[in-house]
């Protein structure tokens, strides 16, 4: 009995230790800001596919670098509830227009990224302000919000666009994290400004994604690893991973969303789809790419891609 009240204390010890190793382990490799590639490098999914038409991609390249080339960005700073200085690139059309979209990148990305996107909407007429989400590019940040906490971020980007023109209507736009990071926002109460949001292979929730890709690179159990995960993640970022999730955000959203996937995509999942597309309870649509992998859409059908995304966009502003 005396071992046993020696033996006890020690074996919690040791588990508790083990426990935090882990969660420290796996919020490093995923959500410390300064490691982040960690999650991406020498993902087997993440690889071209064969739909990807490079001639095309190519062609893509130049037009984006002769529209870097002719277009100077305004950089805006803002800063956020938690104090951090948060960066975006503003192009302003020269066009008069109230239209405006919001271009959000994904996970280890930033704003130069995006310029197919931001050329595209650009080119119809609208003014396009393209942020580094927290942790990415040139905004501050240690942790990666994964689009939850950004979604308070993204609310004082579209604070920014209707004091600037109080007359603005506003479409959301995200790729990856950044679809899931609009996904998210949808649920806040947003400004009349926001008239439309366009997801491009967002998931459906970061537990639901880290669970699936935990067991795909590691082949391990979402309990007890998420779950440490989770500890570390309140302790060090502030928020709790079960509550971003994309499904009850969209449950709740008063906008008209367009949900976009590529059918092959097994980095986030494609059957995350129609989870997030069912939980919707607004006017609602979606575009799956055949044989386009993550972040593929647009480059394997690119002509389907803005033909779906104009119809979509154009009936709401």
């Amino acid at each position: 009995m005396k071992k046993l009240k020696i033996i006890l204390p020690i074996v919690i010890i040791f588990l508790v230790g083990v426990y935090f190793f882990i969660g420290n382990y796996f919020y490093n490799f995923a959500l410390n800001a300064n490691q982040k590639k960690d999650f991406l490098d020498g993902n087997p999914h993440l690889a071209a596919s064969k739909t990807v038409d490079n001639e095309l991609i190519e062609k893509n390249k130049i037009e984006d670098a002769t529209f870097t080339h002719n277009h100077t960005a305004n950089t805006i700073k803002i800063s956020s509830a938690d104090q951090l200085k948060l960066s975006a690139r503003l192009y302003e059309n020269k066009q008069t227009s109230h239209h405006w979209t919001i271009v959000v990148h994904g996970y280890s990305g930033n704003n130069t990224q995006m310029i197919r996107y931001i050329r595209h909407f650009y080119e119809n007429g609208y003014n396009v302000l393209a942020p580094d989400l927290r942790g990415h590019g040139e905004s501050e940040g240690k942790y990666i919000g994964m689009g939850w906490d950004d979604r308070k971020d993204m609310l004082l980007w579209i604070n920014q666009i209707i004091e600037k023109d109080p007359n603005a209507e506003i479409a959301l736009f995200g790729v990856s994290m950044g679809g899931a990071t609009v996904m998210m926002t949808s649920g806040e109460k947003l400004p009349k400004n926001v008239k439309v949001i366009v997801e491009d292979c967002g998931y459906s929730s970061v537990i639901e994604e880290f669970t699936y890709q935990l067991d795909d690179l590691f082949h391990l159990p979402k309990f007890p690893f998420i779950n440490a995960a989770n500890t570390i993640t309140k302790i060090r970022a502030g928020y709790d991973l079960n509550d971003a999730d994309a499904v009850k955000q969209v449950a709740k959203s008063k906008t008209p969303i367009l949900f976009i996937h590529g059918d092959n995509d097994s980095f986030v999942p494609y059957k995350m789809l129609n989870k997030v597309y069912h939980a919707a309870k607004v006017e609602k649509d979606k575009l799956i790419i055949r044989g386009a992998g993550h972040g593929e859409a647009e480059k394997v059908n690119p002509e389907l891609y803005w033909s779906t995304l104009w119809k979509f966009v154009d009936q709401y502003i």
